[in-house]
């Protein structure tokens, strides 16, 4: 298997941000890690191993890029507003910077991908542009950002935030794009974000956006349901 590791000070988050591609072909695929995790999670929990067959048949690469969780929404040590603003930069990051650096090693329809809080960054990402994204696939994600603000919140907060702007989304070039994404999520029965998998799933219904909501039976919130159900679903 190919598997290449790269780096480089990003000017939109003015630090050093590191990656990790496997495979030479196939859709591109971008892979958030979980909460706080970073760019070579995937590897470490089995999830590359468990998509082996398909990267060394040329039908997909992985894109694995770090977070920046711990300096944005899991960060107390500032104030509210600073993580909001922390995480618009990683949104910079992956826009101006990330995308480029995959589209230059592979222009195909992308895909995008993430585990727990990865899956709230990948579902966030792609309804925010969902002009840049052919694919989501979400495993066990909780789309409320607003527990880690303090009772903070504003304009920023309230677009990063799933469950609160989807509802309330009626933008036609929003919503074309939405449905012509193919869009699954995936939890566990006993996940403990299985409501929250739910509500996305029927709020997307409900403006009309296909959707596959996929409950594991007898799973919970861990790398066993994500390794076991992601060859299934990239």
């Amino acid at each position: 298997m190919n598997r290449e590791y790269s780096h480089w000070v990003s000017p939109n988050l003015g630090r050093s941000m590191e990656t990790l591609v496997f495979g030479h072909a196939g859709a591109p695929v971008l892979v958030f890690p979980t909460t706080m995790g970073r760019f070579y999670q995937h590897e470490d929990f089995g999830v590359v191993a468990a998509l082996t067959s398909k990267i060394d048949a040329g039908l997909i690469q992985l894109f694995c890029l770090d977070s920046v969780d711990a300096e944005s929404w899991y960060n107390r040590a500032v104030p509210p507003r600073q993580r909001v603003l922390r995480h618009l930069d990683y949104e910079r990051y992956i826009l101006q910077e990330y995308l480029p650096f995959i589209r230059q090693r592979n222009p195909g329809p992308l895909l995008v991908t993430g585990t727990s809080f990865g899956a709230y960054h990948a579902v966030n990402f792609a309804f925010r542009h969902p002009t840049q994204v052919a694919k989501l696939v979400a495993f066990s994600g909780r789309y409320d950002i607003k527990i880690f603000m303090d009772g903070h919140y504003d304009d920023d907060v309230y677009f990063n935030c799933p469950v609160d702007f989807l509802p309330n989304l009626t933008d036609e070039a929003y919503l074309e794009p939405l449905r012509r994404m193919k869009i699954a999520l995936v939890c566990g029965e006993h996940d403990i974000a299985l409501q929250s998998t739910r509500f996305i799933s029927e709020t997307l219904t409900a403006r009309g956006v296909p959707n596959e909501l996929a409950i594991w039976w007898g799973y919970t919130h861990d790398w066993p349901l994500w390794r076991e159900a992601i060859p299934q679903y990239l």
